[in-house]
């Protein structure tokens, strides 16, 4: 089943996230960084956290995020377990349907990879590396690949980011 949750459970979110960052070798934010969000945006309705169960224990989860008539899927993790029942499709699908109750018109699974729309469409199922896995998933809802400027970093401290580039250039 899924539920919305709420800031009793950023700790099992959390754990997710961890076992996600493991298998998929990318960086997860402290417990502190998703109660921190949650909290801010929840006041105004803007954010949601749905976990997949099974047996009482969760499977999936994500954080979606809404700006104006737009929701964002900025955080998102699934566990070790159970993975045949798929419960990162229905944390979507619970999400979306929670983004069109608020109004949006848009749902943005935000990131594939970083080629032209036609090389995705040719490799997406022979591909496994980089962000492949991700776009084959997010593919599996139909929608329309729409490319913007992207993440960007706002350096507060050019030392500390300088030397944030050099460590994840060695990694």
């Amino acid at each position: 089943t899924v539920r919305q949750g709420g800031l009793s459970d950023i700790a099992a979110f959390n754990k997710l996230m961890r076992q996600t960052g493991e298998r998929d070798a990318f960086g997860v934010h402290t417990p502190m960084y998703y109660h921190a969000a949650f909290e801010i945006f929840a006041p105004n309705n803007q954010v949601a956290l749905f976990l997949a169960e099974y047996e009482e224990r969760p499977l999936a989860g994500v954080m979606v995020f809404v700006l104006g008539k737009t929701a964002a899927y900025l955080y998102g993790a699934s566990s070790n377990e159970e993975r045949q029942r798929m419960p990162t499709y229905a944390v979507q699908w619970a999400a979306m349907e929670w983004a069109k109750a608020q109004g949006c018109h848009w749902y943005d699974l935000w990131g594939v990879p970083d080629a032209p729309e036609a090389e995705l469409e040719a490799n997406f199922a022979d591909r496994h590396d980089g962000l492949w896995g991700v776009y084959r998933f997010k593919r599996g809802f139909g929608g329309q690949l729409q490319r913007t400027i992207g993440a960007t970093d706002r350096v507060y401290n050019k030392l500390v980011y300088k030397l944030y580039q050099w460590r994840r250039g060695r990694e």
